[in-house]
């Protein structure tokens, strides 16, 4: 009786492309020391420019046949590809390859695997903490409580507040977007997603309702955004969209600072008739007169959302456990699809 072939084990021959602060994040020591059992891996090559006149990283690239990448990583443009010609895989350690993917990487057949899902975790952390923080109006008693410094009449100051059966907007349904959905089922919210691309069996599945966006945006009390910067999202909440909002509603960004109109924001925050949870926005870094440090109404934190501190060691493992099913002859677990990421982040 035959039995099926065992996949051959590989110690590919592996380069890692990004930035020094990056790899310094990223890679810890004990991270370091799994890739190199996993990998055919020089760790003294780190390529930051593909042009570089270094004959050793020059060897380097002409021998990878996986490119290890991280925020940093430049272009991989015909140019860089030249120089790896026996190039077979690129393995992300961060989000997005939009940055350093071209359309050259497809065009040879090379496959590309993200550590997207790894990142989209402390992503919907931090906007879970901020629906259920928005609905207990966290901000405003905190304001009232440290003014009064007594005892504060809470049915009498807060008669509203609180997350029972409270409606939550999803703007997309994106990994981080699902991500949230998932996080979300313990409490007891309405939970509506805007997203073009569900149809009404994955939104059944997922134990959501579809809406409209404008739908969505007026009858949800904190509204989220996890939708992907795109040509049709910019300023996706503009002013009208804004002024449809409940009075004391809540919009959360932490996708791209473009999907909001800033100016229309500052508008309606200064009113104090809406209130907003932004760790991105436009632009990434605001003047130092931007209204929004100040208001009370509005938390700004400064792109924390996503994988910081610790948090960029999961980054790490989740890039070296498919490098190593690579290894194993296996497929990525996370493969990039060339004909979606159109609508990826």
């Amino acid at each position: 009786m035959s039995h099926p072939a065992t996949p051959r084990v590989t110690r590919p021959r592996t380069v890692l492309a990004m930035s020094g602060e990056t790899r310094a994040a990223i890679l810890a020591p004990e991270a370091l020391d799994r890739l190199a059992r996993v990998a055919d891996l020089d760790p003294r090559i780190l390529v930051t420019d593909f042009g570089a006149d270094d004959p050793a990283q020059r060897t380097g690239l002409r021998q990878a046949e996986v490119l290890f990448t991280g925020w940093g990583c430049p272009p991989l443009d015909p140019a860089a590809l030249s120089a790896m010609p026996r190039l077979r895989a690129v393995v992300h350690a961060a989000g997005s390859v939009k940055h350093h993917i071209t359309q050259d990487v497809w065009d040879r057949g090379i496959t590309v695997s993200t550590a997207a899902t790894a990142n989209a975790l402390p992503v919907a952390e931090y906007t879970v903490a901020a629906i259920l923080f928005a609905n207990k109006n966290i901000l405003e008693s905190a304001r009232v409580y440290r003014a009064a410094r007594s005892r504060v009449n809470l049915l009498e100051r807060f008669p509203g507040v609180g997350n029972y059966r409270r409606t939550v907007g999803i703007v997309g349904a994106s990994r981080i977007g699902r991500r949230v959905i998932e996080l979300l089922r313990p409490y007891d919210l309405r939970v509506l997603v805007h997203d073009p691309y569900l149809d009404e069996t994955d939104a059944r599945t997922l134990g959501v309702e579809r809406a409209e966006l404008d739908t969505l945006a007026a009858e949800s009390d904190v509204v989220t955004i996890h939708a992907p910067e795109l040509p049709a999202t910019q300023h996706l909440f503009d002013a009208p969209r804004l002024a449809l909002m409940r009075d004391g509603a809540t919009l959360i960004n932490t996708a791209r600072g473009s999907l909001v109109d800033t100016e229309a924001l500052v508008k309606e925050a200064a009113t104090g008739r809406l209130n907003a949870v932004l760790d991105h926005t436009e632009p990434e870094v605001l003047p130092a007169d931007s209204p929004l440090y100040d208001l009370p109404n509005v938390l700004l934190t400064p792109h924390i959302a996503g994988s910081q501190g610790g948090e960029l060691h999961r980054l790490a493992d989740a890039a070296v456990d498919e490098l190593e099913r690579y290894a194993h002859g296996l497929p990525f677990a996370h493969a990039v699809d060339p004909r979606t990421l159109h609508q990826q982040a």
